[in-house]
């Protein structure tokens, strides 16, 4: 990881040829083998003082020249090896963005491809290497790359409503998304200055990051600020109840000793962090407020008050093994799906709680053995696949261009096979970044699922020369599988779909899971 250091203003001459005139001043990046990197440009104030907890101001204008060389801090968090940038410099001051775009870029009309940043809303941040954009830029300079951070954790998702003085505060449970919202303002106010296009701009991220991409077309505030989405590994399902949300505000509290939110707000951000440090386990997810998203958001996609944007969903076959790495190994993994299992089976009805027990029949009978794999295929069901394809049928029954992909190439990691995130390196093209892929990944699969991604970013088509990716409609239900052997299928495992998609009315995450234990 690299050091921190503050991007300052420049009082002397620099080169024009890395510079980009924007709002809020000039500013200048890097060039390295043809690519000119901008890093830490700030898009909106700190928030911080009198702005903590508050929706994002955007960056005040300015005359000024400044360097765009670091990555801006990290928004506040606790460590975790497999959130690489929460080992980077930490702040309340944290809502800064990246951009990539190939030399030439003056006067260039290049699609914008924006990336959201995953981590369960309660970590990541941009300045985490498997994000950075040189060799995907490299690989596709007609496109333009930016990624942008957010407020996560205590910072960004916590309900204040019951607070006193809380009424202030009517949005705070989703502060996160009202960043993303405004760093696409921003872009959509200064591609030009990159050589971007932008009334072509393509929102992408990996699990909270495509849960915040499936959410964004429902909020609109953020209309006409992308026109497509592509949401790996993440979609509506990533959300809590007001209810669900409540509890970690009692503890913030608790942990802080303040009464209100004017005493909240006096905390300095050492004694933020300090409570953070405890309350990291108990992140919120974004809330079904009724305020900044809809309190039924399969509701809402299925009444289709969703933006008319085209959109690619998706999941990896083994999503849930990715939670191997952080709960120490496969014995403490067992353990994990056994509470699982059980904490669902507590909360459903009981002819729900029958077909729950169907499902893991069907998958000893198809040669799934052993328990603790059987209730993975489950939760890889309910937690991702389904919600995944659930939130695209409705979207394309809109009359929207929607695709559906599921990838099946597996790490080389032992046990983690097609886990959580494994796709990410081969999309950013950084195959190097071997944290989830393990060692030898497949350049050729990374090349095809880069060239889909742009293809769409382009003209919202994700077929190539060798792959035609058929649309998502609720009669073909076409998948597009990413592994060995690239194809699309229709009907991908409908059996499952058509045993277990009642059972998203639950709304199930860990956070439901756990309670009903």
């Amino acid at each position: 990881m690299e050091k921190y250091q503050q991007n300052r203003p420049i009082t002397d001459g620099f080169d024009a040829d890395c510079a980009a005139r924007c709002t809020n001043g000039t500013f200048v990046g890097k060039q390295d083998d043809g690519v000119v990197a901008f890093r830490g440009i700030p898009f909106a104030k700190a928030p911080v003082g009198e702005l903590r907890w508050r929706a994002p101001v955007p960056a005040e204008p300015s005359d000024g020249v400044f360097e765009a060389f670091y990555n801006g801090p990290t928004s506040i968090q606790t460590k975790l090896e497999s959130e690489r940038a929460s080992f980077f410099f930490q702040s309340e001051d944290c809502l800064y963005l990246n951009v990539w775009t190939a030399e030439g870029y003056a006067g260039a009309n290049r699609p914008v491809m924006v990336f959201i940043h995953g981590g369960n809303y309660g970590w990541g941040g941009t300045v985490d290497p498997l994000y950075d954009g040189h060799n995907f830029v490299k690989a596709h300079p007609d496109v333009i790359l930016v990624t942008i951070a957010y407020r996560v954790g205590i910072m960004g998702f916590v309900d204040f409503s019951e607070v006193p003085g809380g009424d202030e505060y009517a949005n705070s449970g989703n502060l996160g998304l009202l960043d993303q919202i405004c760093a696409l303002r921003y872009i959509g106010e200064n591609a030009k200055s990159f050589g971007g296009d932008p009334s072509n701009v393509t929102i992408f991220g990996e699990s909270a990051g495509a849960g915040s991409v499936s959410l964004l077309p429902l909020i609109p505030e953020a209309k006409g600020l992308f026109s497509r989405v592509i949401a790996e590994s993440g979609s509506v399902a990533l959300t809590y109840s007001r209810e669900e949300c409540l509890p970690l505000t009692k503890m913030l509290l608790k942990e802080t000793g303040a009464e209100n939110m004017a005493e909240l707000c006096s905390l300095s951000e050492k004694e933020i962090m300090i409570a953070n440090k405890k309350l990291n386990d108990h992140n919120n997810f974004p809330e079904r407020d009724g305020v900044v998203i809809p309190v039924d958001l399969y509701g809402a996609y299925k009444d289709g008050i969703e933006h008319n944007v085209d959109m690619i969903s998706g999941s990896n076959a083994d999503e849930l093994r990715y939670w191997i790495l952080d709960v120490g190994g496969v014995f403490h993994y067992k353990i994990l799906g056994f509470a699982m299992l059980k904490g669902i089976l507590r909360l459903m009805e009981k002819q729900d709680g029958e077909l729950v027990k169907e499902f893991l029949r069907l998958q000893k009978e198809s040669g799934v053995k052993g328990r603790t794999w059987q209730t993975t295929e489950l939760f890889n069901e309910l937690l991702f696949r389904l919600p995944a394809t659930k939130q695209i049928e409705y979207h394309a029954s809109n009359g929207n261009r929607a695709y559906l992909y599921y990838w099946t190439h597996p790490s080389s990691i032992p046990d983690l096979k097609a886990c959580h995130a494994v796709e990410l390196a081969y999309v950013f093209n950084n195959l190097d970044q071997t944290i989830y892929t393990g060692e030898n990944p497949d350049p050729a699969l990374a090349a095809t699922v880069q060239q889909m991604w742009v293809n769409f970013a382009k003209c919202g088509d994700p077929s190539t020369d060798g792959a035609k990716w058929e649309a998502y409609s609720a009669s073909s239900r076409n998948t597009m599988i990413l592994g060995e052997n690239v194809r699309c299928e229709k009907d991908f495992r409908e059996p499952e779909r058509a045993l277990l998609e009642g059972l998203l009315k639950y709304n199930l995450n860990g956070n439901s899971i756990f309670s009903a234990l």
